[in-house]
């Protein structure tokens, strides 16, 4: 019988191009990537056998800087594994980090906090209202109008921040775990009291579904301002790669660059 280890991986990616992180048919998701890329090095042949799990299922065009992966292998590449996967996976997907963990380790089960953060293009919202709203959020809630099933809808949030940074209101969750689109919902709710369509009374109304429940709840902000910022784990030692960071951070600079001039072109048309 083969030993085998098991490993856990932490990814980056720029969600534009695909349908979502997790496989699914007649889509391009990221996942279907990262297996050919696993199965292509002969680190995982079958997802199954490997008890392949993974931290979140982003959504079509969400990004992610920490995502967490995890599988069981026979292979053994030492430090260099990111960069072996790295190499077969397109310029938008990058593994950066790795660690080996207990077999029983689950990416989605394990997870003790999740980390999401919402790029909301400025458009002279009055920040101090959203702040002051964005603490309503905070501790545990029944989140019903924040979502599309009616079951399950308790969670807690740990901690939101909302600040102004170089044109764009952030806002920043942490909870240890989220419903289907419910960071988008928040950060669609903040920026009606942004925008002064809504105040903080609204947003507790909100919070307290039984009383003031919302057909279908909040329409969910666009999915391109989400980026899953990162997974906590307790007890997991990760190994970072320093040349596939270096790769992502240039890949991320370039972005930025060709943005940046789309940005002034558009100003000029």
């Amino acid at each position: 019988m083969t030993n085998k280890t098991r490993i856990a991986l932490k990814l980056a990616y720029i969600g534009d191009r695909y349908h979502g992180f997790q496989i699914q048919q007649n889509a391009h998701a990221i996942e279907s990537e990262i297996f050919a890329s696993l199965e292509n090095n002969n680190i995982v042949n079958d997802t199954k056998e490997s008890r392949y799990s993974r931290a979140a299922r982003t959504d079509r065009g969400v990004h992610a800087s920490g995502q967490v992966i995890a599988f069981d292998t026979s292979t053994s590449f030492g430090d260099s594994l990111p960069r072996i996967i790295n190499h077969d996976l397109p310029d938008d997907i990058w593994v950066w980090a790795y660690a080996e963990v207990p077999s029983v380790f689950d990416a989605r089960r394990d997870a003790v906090r999740r980390d999401y953060r919402y790029y909301l293009y400025d458009q002279g919202y009055n920040v101090p209202d959203m702040k002051e709203s964005s603490r309503l959020f905070t501790g545990t809630h029944d989140f019903s109008n924040f979502a599309r099933k009616m079951e399950g809808v308790v969670r807690t949030i740990n901690r939101i921040e909302v600040c102004e940074r170089d044109g764009f209101v952030i806002i920043d969750v942490s909870a240890p775990s989220f419903l289907w689109n419910m960071v988008r919902r928040i950060a669609a709710a903040l920026e009606q009291v942004g925008a002064g369509f809504q105040d903080s009374g609204w947003i507790r109304e909100l919070l307290d579904p039984k009383r003031h429940p919302i057909h279908q709840g909040i329409h969910p902000a666009p999915a391109h301002g989400l980026v899953l910022q990162s997974v906590a784990f307790k007890g997991v030692e990760w190994i970072e790669d320093e040349y596939s960071k270096r790769l992502m951070r240039n890949a991320f600079m370039n972005a930025r660059i060709r943005h940046a001039t789309m940005n002034a072109i558009y100003s000029g048309l």
